[in-house]
């Protein structure tokens, strides 16, 4: 039913609109008192569970981060079977991010290109949301503020630190993606070093993951595990959007837009920096692996590869709302 809606009517309309439009229902959803809680019921991931971060997870698929930007419907984003639900990426200061058009549907290629740039309302009006009293594990992504000049970013990030570690079962710090000029320059080891010491020193208990791009080359890969086990870090999620564009079928009308592409293309790169990943760290690092997961089949083949959770977001564009549920049973049924 939803593939026919998506074919005939959702792929007609701004990918963008679409997405607010599911945000007024779901916040709708999530202000009915007991609705989140009966869909909690109906659609609660009832295969495997997963142990990681010091926290027990419902089940292994988790929403990435992206989504619920503003920590507005994680409870509803929850009942829809997500054993988790990552929100961000929220800087330390609101910004409205890139001007419109800036997210593009790729159907042919299962895929989507963003170049959002962090639009969110920044770190001091996320506090009020993630305080209510909540039944989904949530992790919080931190990004840097567009307007902050690179010089600054480390105290950027640790101002968000500071609000929302506290709040957050689980940070991640986000120096991954290639819609904020400069941000990407953050993952060499030489500034991301003093970077994730800082946010260290101001996290308190909160696990921390640092979040990397598929376009790391593959010494890169290993110099940021290696940097994550020296600093302690908890975790490494792998990986964020990709600028490449090998092997597309969509037309370059589409192809060609400035962003990061998210979804299937994506996929082979994802698993491979997971399994590079995997035998640099062994058992000593949290891995949540993302990136091109659409099947029960994916996340099976992900936490073979060594992860201990997975992510996924544009699977959920083309799958529906009840995507997640459905990945769910599959796995309870193969389990």
């Amino acid at each position: 039913m939803y593939e026919l809606l998506f074919n005939l009517v959702l792929r007609r309309i701004d990918a963008e609109r679409i997405h607010h439009l599911a945000m007024r229902v779901l916040r709708v959803v999530q202000a009915v008192p007991g609705l989140s809680a009966l869909l909690r019921r109906l659609y609660a991931p009832q295969g495997p569970t997963a142990r990681a971060l010091g926290l027990e997870f419902p089940g292994p698929l988790g929403l990435a981060a992206g989504f619920d930007k503003n920590a507005l419907v994680y409870e509803a984003l929850g009942g829809l079977g997500f054993g988790h639900v990552e929100i961000g990426t929220v800087t330390g200061e609101a910004q409205p991010g890139n001007r419109r058009r800036r997210l593009f549907r790729l159907p042919a290629d299962r895929a989507l290109i963003n170049r959002m740039s962090f639009n969110n309302r920044g770190a001091a009006a996320a506090v009020p949301r993630l305080r209510r009293p909540r039944h989904v594990i949530v992790g919080v992504n931190i990004g840097k503020t567009k307007a902050v000049p690179e010089e600054r970013a480390t105290a950027d990030y640790v101002k968000s630190t500071r609000l929302l570690a506290p709040l957050a079962d689980y940070l991640v710090v986000n120096v991954s993606s290639p819609n904020t000029p400069g941000l990407r320059n953050l993952q060499a080891v030489e500034h991301l070093r003093p970077l994730l010491k800082a946010v260290l020193e101001a996290k308190g208990a909160t696990p921390l993951l640092v979040k990397i791009a598929p376009d790391l080359a593959d010494e890169d890969v290993d110099a940021v595990a290696d940097l994550a086990l020296e600093l302690g870090l908890d975790g490494i999620i792998a990986t964020n959007t990709t600028i490449r564009r090998d092997g597309l079928v969509s037309g370059p009308a589409l192809s060609a837009e400035i962003g990061g592409l998210s979804g299937a293309p994506v996929k082979r790169r994802s698993v491979e920096v997971l399994k590079r990943l995997k035998a640099r760290t062994g058992d000593r690092l949290t891995l949540i692996s993302v990136g091109g997961v659409e099947t029960a089949d994916d996340v099976r083949e992900r936490l073979a590869a060594g992860a201990t959770l997975v992510q996924a977001y544009t699977a959920m564009i083309y799958g529906g709302p009840l995507w997640a549920h459905r990945i769910n049973r599959e796995l309870a049924r193969r389990s």
